[in-house]
């Protein structure tokens, strides 16, 4: 089971159309997919479930709010009891592998203080348990669910590193990071990745210390970078792009995909109302195909670059 963080400190830079279209696109080759939906502002959920539906059926007690809840009540659910199937999304499937996600919660926001207060200790050495207790709670999640047979975990991060994103990429085989073609979007991306690699050390020190356990250490490996929203003029990105493309990829550690995610705000904005990803359409209209055609040649790409 291949796990990966989608991840980005800016938001708008396309990560959750990455994230469903990309699964949506390896379910319908036949993959196993899981996607859990750690942003708070649930774009990702409300792509696949209309609001109204999450809040009768999920708000109370079905979504990953609720899991990391259940820990402070000290009765924690098993994280497999979330899962759900949308069924527009199963349906547009047409029995080709499977889809399935772990909602959000716009409450998710304060899951992250409750996390910090749990960070300290009496001494160091309890302080250093409780973060790794605290940080390995997805990954542990996750493993203690053996009934769960998916090629593939996509986890839709928030646009930030706080806890609770901290505990995704500790969970994590892979980090794939988006990134729109533009100054803001592609400023923090070394410094993201500086994070990540902070984080690693910590928590690898911190588990090498408990009781000698170096099993738990990690090695999450960056897959790429996978531009978003391209604007293209004769088969290729516009030339003000390509600027901040080949910035990107000229930065030490960073590898950029080859292929990228075309821009039509028209069908993306569409495509949550119909709880069905654009890499499930079929489009008559050429420009609009294009898109789907260039989602393809990023799963291709993604699928050889973890080897899946």
């Amino acid at each position: 089971m291949n796990i990966v963080s989608v991840i980005n400190y800016k938001g708008g830079v396309g990560k959750t159309s990455l994230t469903a279209n990309l699964a949506a696109e390896l379910a319908w080759r036949g993959k196993r997919v899981l996607v859990i939906d750690l942003d708070p502002q649930a774009s990702l959920t409300f792509s696949f479930i209309r609001p109204d539906e999450w809040q009768a059926r999920f708000e109370g007690s079905g979504t990953i709010k609720a899991w990391f809840d259940s820990f402070e009540r000290g009765n924690p659910l098993r994280l497999d009891t979330l899962i759900q199937t949308p069924d527009r999304l199963h349906a547009a499937l047409h029995g080709r592998g499977r889809f399935d996600v772990i909602y959000s919660h716009l409450g998710l926001i304060n899951v992250d203080l409750d996390l910090a207060t749990k960070l300290s200790g009496a001494n160091l050495s309890q302080a250093k348990r409780n973060f790794l207790t605290i940080h390995r709670r997805l990954a542990e999640g996750l493993a203690s669910c053996p009934d769960l047979r998916y090629d593939l975990v996509m986890i839709d991060c928030p646009p930030n590193f706080n806890i609770v994103t901290k505990t995704a990429i500790i969970a994590s085989d892979y980090l794939l990071v988006p990134t729109r073609p533009d100054e803001l979007s592609t400023l923090g991306i070394s410094y993201l990745l500086r994070s990540v690699g902070s984080l690693i050390k910590d928590y690898n020190e911190y588990a090498s210390l408990d009781d000698g356990d170096v099993q738990a250490t990690i090695d999450p490996r960056v897959v790429g970078v996978v531009f978003t929203m391209i604007q293209e003029y004769a088969n290729r990105p516009i030339s003000a792009q390509r600027t901040y493309i080949a910035s990107v990829a000229r930065s030490p550690g960073l590898d950029v995909f080859e292929s990228y995610i075309k821009r039509n705000d028209t069908i993306f904005a569409n495509a949550p109302q119909y709880g069905v990803p654009v890499a499930l359409h079929n489009y008559s209209n050429m420009s609009h195909q294009s898109v789907v055609d260039g989602i393809e040649s990023v799963a291709d790409e993604f699928m050889r670059r973890i080897g899946l």
